[in-house]
């Protein structure tokens, strides 16, 4: 009777949200599941066993090793994390799957009256893994292509229409760096583009544009808002200290 109830939990959580996971091919777990803190139990390989089973493609952390689809189009990647529910005598989790705008596609629970953590979660999860069905993808989105208002090959000046040419440098998609990270430069839409750094299902950060051009209102992953900008080719943010001040973060291209 638990099982069926826990069954049944789940369903009512999947129905919430219309796209299927199922919809997508692949598929990215990040290297640690923040709310389990310095042990997650073995449920990252058992997620991508299961995944992997169910004919997903899971992708690697370095997206300098990913396939075309995925890397040329973050939209073509489901994003995977494990929650932690645990209450006092039943092991918990929440397990979810968020699109390239962060919106929940699925959201299933799993328990577990196993009381050891090692054996516990694990089994929790294959609770919650019931309800996710096997990879059956639609059409994959093409790559996004960013605009550049001129470019200088071989001393050839290559334009866009008049309309559109303006004198700053667009960063391109690609790979940039800090000399920390490297991020990939993904863009979702004419006024918005994200920083997602590999291995992690939140982006580095995200940018919206402001009525200036080539300055955007930023959210940096921890939530904080702040501003950046092009310069040069390069895209720079403002990060804000704690005492009020702001550090220039540079990112490069590769």
């Amino acid at each position: 009777m638990k099982k069926i109830s826990v069954f049944a939990l789940a369903i009512c959580s999947a129905l919430a949200f219309g796209q299927k996971v199922s919809d997508y091919k692949y598929i990215l777990i990040p290297e640690k599941f923040e709310t389990f803190k310095n042990n997650s139990y073995g449920l990252g390989e058992y997620l991508e066993k299961a995944l992997k089973s169910k004919s997903y493609v899971v992708l690697p952390k370095s997206i300098d090793q990913w396939p075309s689809e995925a890397k040329d189009n973050s939209c073509n990647v489901l994003n995977a994390n494990i929650l932690n529910d645990k209450s006092l005598f039943t092991n918990k989790v929440i397990l979810q799957f968020k699109d390239c705008k962060n919106k929940v596609v699925l959201e299933s629970k799993g328990r577990s009256d196993i009381k050891e953590f090692e054996e516990g979660f694990p089994d929790a999860l294959k609770q919650a893994l019931m309800i996710v069905g096997a990879s059956n993808p639609v059409a994959m989105l093409p790559a996004v292509q960013t605009q550049v208002s001129s470019v200088a090959t071989n001393n050839t000046q290559v334009s866009t229409p008049e309309t559109t040419t303006t004198s700053s440098v667009v960063p391109t998609a690609g790979n940039y760096t800090n000399g920390k990270i490297v991020v990939q430069k993904i863009q979702i839409d004419d006024s918005q583009f994200i920083l997602a750094q590999a291995g992690s299902s939140v982006p580095f950060a995200v940018f919206k544009a402001t009525s200036r051009k080539d300055v955007f209102m930023v959210k940096l992953a921890d939530g904080n808002m702040t501003t950046g900008y092009f310069e040069n080719g390069n895209i720079v943010i403002d990060i804000p200290q704690a005492d009020g001040k702001f550090t220039k973060d540079v990112f490069i291209g590769k």
